[in-house]
């Protein structure tokens, strides 16, 4: 029973997922690290369930038993790039996280109301405080974020040429192929 397709690919998640927990420190975020087992015949990517800190996909890359050096090349970028982006979002998460905690009780002393309520809830603020975190936030990060967003656009525009030279060769490949069945 496939649980979904992702280009052909079959996800079953509970057939295929080991998840080994690592430890952490409070220099890196702690990530739940998902080990892909696809079967040998496998041809495929496979994409696993959301990292809890990026909230970005792993994916284990497929690598074909007579691989290209072009292609290799792709794959490594593509690896490189995912790793890339995972790490910053991860980072940019968790920083979001601590920032707007620590907003939120500056705004909650700042008002003289304690963390949590008299039925023990925590205390949340209204829309229009948060608003002033959330474009506070934005503005001290819009030069890391528009850095990102830079070096993002480049690493796909790489990826994508790459991948139209892989598909231009493995053309080339077939053509080849059929022209020396047909001479012979």
């Amino acid at each position: 029973m496939a649980v979904g397709h992702i280009r052909g690919a079959v996800f079953r998640p509970s057939l295929r997922l080991l998840f080994h927990r690592h430890g952490h420190s409070e220099a890196a975020p702690s990530a739940t690290t998902v080990t892909f087992c696809p079967p040998a015949a496998s041809q495929y990517d496979w994409i696993g369930p959301p990292d809890r800190n990026s909230n970005l996909r792993p994916i284990s890359y497929f690598i074909p038993k007579h691989e290209s050096v072009l292609e290799k090349k792709l794959r490594t970028l593509r690896h490189e790039t995912h790793e890339w982006n995972q790490s910053f979002w991860a980072n940019q998460n968790l920083s979001f996280i601590k920032e707007k905690e620590e907003y939120i009780n500056m705004k909650l002393k700042a008002l003289g109301l304690s963390e949590r309520d008299e039925e023990g809830r925590k205390r949340n603020l209204n829309a229009e405080e948060m608003a002033e975190f959330y474009r506070d936030f934005l503005g001290k990060n819009l030069e890391k974020h528009t850095s990102y967003n830079r070096e993002w656009y480049e690493r796909n525009f790489r990826i994508t040429f790459l991948m139209g030279q892989v598909a231009l060769q493995r053309v080339w490949k077939k053509l080849s192929k059929k022209e020396r069945a047909t001479e012979t």
